[in-house]
């Protein structure tokens, strides 16, 4: 089954990079968008200088879910704990999220199969926010994102300190789909996509690395988009 699974996801890369239409992995088709949208996206450059659209990835037009085993999207039944190498562990409800330091910030988005979706907009509180409230141990180096089932996605301290890294409960203007994560989700728009967890339950820092659901089953452990760090 491993194997048919890694097979499909290769072929779904194909596709996606030869631009035809192809079916998400959370069921149904989408339409990758026009190819002078992708060029232009090709040409511009971020602040470091990367191209804005990393190697081998077309513009999409919507936000697309990409499946999951889906957690409870009721506000109510939410609560995130913020645990692990922290001085002052914290447990949150959605309103006790939703009433701190929040921002709107539009960033783009990278999938793994090959779709971008360029100013996606998003309203959250930043991670680094969080763990700088749970006070940072020395020792501290990684963060898990636990997410509903036993998912898991781990990121480098570093990355979920970057000021775009956000624990989001909006998208678009509108609150999240049930698909997209809802009530609340994370946003590392500088990794593929699969490291932004959806129905986040925990964020767990650690001292040591401890590989995800996607990183466990050949996905690259890093995940960075601009260097094409698909698959192990």
């Amino acid at each position: 089954m491993e194997l048919q699974n890694s097979l499909l996801r290769r072929q779904f890369l194909k596709n996606a990079i030869a631009g035809t239409v192809i079916a998400g992995f959370g069921g149904g088709l989408y339409v990758i968008a026009s190819d002078s949208e992708t060029r232009a996206a090709r040409a511009q450059r971020l602040p470091d200088g990367r191209p804005r659209l990393p190697p081998g990835q077309r513009v999409i037009s919507a936000l697309k879910p990409m499946g999951g085993e889906q957690g409870d999207p009721r506000p109510s039944a939410f609560s995130l704990k913020v645990y692990g190498e922290v001085e002052n562990p914290i447990v949150l409800t959605f309103s006790e999220l939703v009433s701190a330091e929040s921002v709107t910030q539009r960033s783009d988005v990278h999938c793994v199969t090959g779709w971008s979706l360029l100013d996606a907009q998003w309203r959250g509180v930043q991670l680094r926010t969080l763990l700088t409230r749970a006070g940072l141990k020395s020792e501290a180096r990684h963060v898990i994102l636990e997410a509903a089932h036993g998912y898991t996605a781990n990121i480098r301290l570093v990355d979920a300190m970057s000021f775009d890294s956000l624990i989001a409960w909006e998208h678009d203007d509108k609150a999240l789909g049930k698909s997209h994560g809802a009530p609340v989700r994370a946003v590392i728009p500088r990794l593929y996509f699969w490291k932004s967890a959806k129905w986040i339950t925990g964020i767990r820092v650690t001292h040591r690395d401890e590989p995800g659901y996607w990183e466990v089953r050949g996905y690259n452990n890093r995940a960075d988009p601009w260097k094409e760090e698909r698959y192990a």
